[in-house]
């Protein structure tokens, strides 16, 4: 299933000044990684996925347009999805960009793997 790209450049250009972004089809449509960690994804089932950890998970489910990302037959504790609703405006969707990048930069950096690399390019 394709991703939207609308959705695809606007997360770019909401990371533009993020260094270290690198760009991988992956979980079903394009995702972001900063030093190898997915910040979020945009989904070809539609909306965003977004890495928020499992502490803030809950808190960010009673918000409007916000739920849980399955995957098979159970759901991701670290995760949200987001329908487009949720990301309707740039400053929405600067604001789950923006969480998901802060729960990454708690991580460790996970460095580039080895025979895996990036379907697009790093951007610096």
């Amino acid at each position: 299933m394709a991703y939207d790209e609308e959705t695809a450049n606007r997360v770019r250009q909401a990371l533009s000044a993020q260094r270290d972004v690198v760009e991988r089809k992956m979980m079903g449509g394009l995702s972001f990684l900063v030093k190898g960690n997915m910040v979020c994804s945009v989904s070809g089932r539609g909306g965003l996925l977004i890495r928020v950890g499992e502490d803030l998970r809950e808190e960010l489910l009673k918000e409007p347009h916000v739920r849980p990302m399955e995957m098979g037959a159970g759901t991701m504790a670290a995760f949200v999805r987001v329908d487009p609703a949720g990301y309707r405006t740039d400053l929405a969707l600067k604001r789950w960009v923006r969480v998901g990048l802060d729960f990454v930069t708690t991580l460790p950096s996970r460095g580039a793997r080895v025979g895996r690399s990036p379907r697009t390019a790093s951007r610096k």
